[in-house]
């Protein structure tokens, strides 16, 4: 009887939970527009297109070009979003969206029909800026045709060169568009000329468009068919894939953006990588479009992401997937970017150090451009040294840190990678060879032991209307530069090329071009290997004593003023002491600036009333024997606040 009156209670509860719904269906991971993951119900599709029916191409151009602009509407035209969906879809993260710049290639794959006929477009929205060029090298090794996108205002700009040879290296099929024609001061013709030249022929079929209003964006999505030819590929071929980009998702780990160069891949497959030497079983695959949709298979020719329980670490850009025990030849991986800028990265506190290690290694995967090795400082503790492309790479890369990991990062100011040529080092045991690489004021070798320095150097390529040349010139003679290059480039723009320091370049430079030419003339530059230079070590000394921290290295010619600006900034930073402090900024024995730092001084004759002078007299001659005697013997006790503003940036 008990058993019954239980039997028909659970019956009745169950029944009363599947009435209230709250029994739901199983759902899947899928993928966002922010690089995240939302529990979001799909299903598992498949799109086996033929190869002839794949696309895959870029949109490259110069910053403020509108590249993301035209992304929206190929997105709008092709149904994969909304119209009037958002600004810059594919500019998903908080960065791009505040600095209007895209930081991050974007991929989305579409489906168009043209003449009949379903095509699918893989898209990849590149960056503009130099520093992120390459997140456009890697983008471009799936691809078979770049858009390149001018704009009709502005014209061809340095980083639109820079973007143009570098799809032309890799025989791709260029388009050529012309943007924003809706403008009032839009000088279409003027820029298709400025291509002519670029792309050196007479003839060049352009399409001009308007993003912003969708004028003729129909255009391109038929040229792109029209144009640009099939991936080579082959599907009866054990499947190889080309990992080109990687992020990482709380979820589900490590993600891999893949260009399957042959055969095809299904969710179940135990896959290996050829450089870690690692297998793992694909959980999911997705298509980007851009929202990402679960797919059973992806084959050849496409562009996906592969989701199989790898590690952080493990993900490597320009690695090659292949089925388990089946051995393959590797693709043509990426070679590795070089930093250009280093700066050091501290905790605000060292208990904060194991967080922030993981925060740098889970934005190292989704920016494999950075380069970080352990150090330690005695002022701010154990940190990072940080090689990034530019100075506005290391800005984003700090940036993000800050509103996607919480972090608190110090950072210190920017300085760039210096070579000495020992002499004779095979007597001398602390080198190892006849070249000591340093990027650290505190390993600048001993000048007595060096025949020679090294500064690295670049080609900086400045494309200016004429009116501003000779202030432009001035600032690249000023900045130590040598004129390689001086070419007209159609109408009343020129092209400057000049050999300069990268030291000259990482700080200032692009501000005072953008100000004196009222934000007309653009700026690229290249690496053009290394030069010898009269670089120096600037020591900073208190009261005779070296303080290793603060000491930098400088051209000598810049010795001077660098040491005057730096020992007024600690005058006005160290707090005062009970003893006077001598600033000095010194190389080796010669001091090239001073600033002295007055005590806090006891009025030792207020109990005077009266009587003779003398006394009084002695009484400061007292005095001033003691702070001589103090300032001998004391501890000069610099907090650390006080060294996190001397130091960053």
């Amino acid at each position: 009887m008990r058993n019954a009156i239980l039997n028909s209670l659970c019956t009745e509860i169950i029944r009363t939970v599947r009435n209230a719904k709250l029994f739901k269906p199983q759902r899947k991971w899928t993928y966002s527009s922010s690089r995240r993951f939302s529990n979001e119900a799909t299903s598992d599709v498949e799109y086996d297109v033929p190869v002839e029916a794949i696309r895959n191409f870029s949109i490259v151009a110069h910053v403020d070009h509108g590249k993301s602009t035209l992304a929206d509407r190929l997105l709008e035209l092709t149904g994969a979003i909304k119209a009037n969906s958002g600004k810059q879809v594919l500019d998903n993260l908080q960065v791009e969206r505040e600095r209007g710049i895209t930081v991050k290639a974007q991929t989305a794959s579409l489906f168009h029909s043209y003449r009949g006929k379903r095509y699918l477009l893989n898209l990849i929205d590149t960056p503009g800026h130099v520093d992120f060029s390459a997140e456009v090298h890697r983008s471009l090794a799936p691809c078979q045709g770049v858009v390149l996108l001018v704009d009709a205002n502005d014209g061809v700009q340095a980083q639109t060169v820079a973007n143009y040879y570098l799809a032309r290296e890799k025989n791709l099929v260029i388009i050529p568009v012309i943007n924003k024609v809706d403008l009032k001061n839009a000088n279409p013709e003027k820029v298709k000329e400025q291509l002519q030249i670029l792309l050196d022929t007479d003839e060049v079929d352009v399409i001009k468009i308007s993003a912003k209003l969708g004028t003729g964006v129909d255009q391109v999505l038929d040229a792109v068919v029209e144009r640009i030819p099939p991936p080579t590929v082959a599907r009866d071929q054990p499947f190889r894939a080309l990992i080109f980009d990687s992020w990482y998702d709380k979820h589900k780990g490590a993600i891999s953006l893949i260009y399957v160069k042959d055969g095809s891949l299904s969710v179940g497959k135990q896959i290996s990588s050829a450089h870690m030497k690692k297998s793992y079983e694909v959980r999911n695959i997705f298509l980007l479009r851009p929202h990402a949709e679960n797919v059973k298979t992806i084959f050849a020719g496409q562009v996906g992401a592969v989701s199989c329980n790898m590690k952080s670490k493990e993900a490597h850009i320009g690695d090659t997937l292949h089925l388990r025990n089946q051995s393959v030849e590797p693709l043509e991986g990426f070679k590795p970017p070089k930093p250009m800028v280093f700066s050091g990265v501290y905790p605000m506190d060292q208990s904060q150090f194991v967080s922030l290690q993981a925060a740098i290694d889970k934005l190292a995967l989704n920016d494999s451009a950075v380069n970080a090795t352990l150090e330690s400082s005695a002022a701010l503790g154990r940190g990072w040294r940080i090689g990034f492309l530019g100075l506005l790479h290391m800005e984003v890369f700090i940036q993000r840190l800050e509103q996607e990991y919480g972090a608190q990062p110090i950072v210190t100011a920017p300085a760039v990678t210096y070579k000495a040529k020992i002499l004779g080092s095979k007597n001398i045991t602390k080198y190892q060879g006849d070249t000591v690489i340093f990027n650290n004021p505190v390993h600048f070798p001993d000048p007595q032991i060096v025949s020679e320095f090294y500064e690295p150097m670049i080609i900086a390529t400045i494309i200016t209307p004429d009116t501003y040349v000779r202030e432009i010139m001035s600032l690249c003679r000023e900045k130590r530069g040598v004129e390689k290059l001086t070419k007209t480039i159609g109408g009343d723009r020129l092209m400057l090329q000049y050999v300069m320091p990268l030291n000259e370049v990482i700080l200032d430079f692009h501000d005072c071009l953008k100000s004196m030419s009222s934000g007309y003339a653009s700026f690229d530059y290249e690496d053009y290997d290394y030069e010898p230079a009269d670089i120096v070590k600037l020591n900073v000394l208190l009261n005779g004593k070296l303080v290793e921290e603060l000491c930098t290295i400088v051209h000598r010619s810049k010795a001077s003023e660098t040491g005057k600006k730096l020992c007024v900034k600690l005058h006005e930073t160290i707090p005062r002491q009970l003893f006077e402090i001598a600033i000095q900024a010194a190389v080796g024995a010669k001091v090239l600036a001073r600033e002295t730092l007055k005590p806090y001084k006891k009025d030792v004759t207020a109990k005077l009333y009266g009587g003779d002078v003398t006394r009084r007299k002695k009484l400061l001659a007292q005095q001033a024997e003691g702070k001589k005697k103090m300032k001998m013997i004391g501890k000069i006790s610099l907090p650390r606040d006080t060294f996190i503003n001397i130091l960053k940036r």
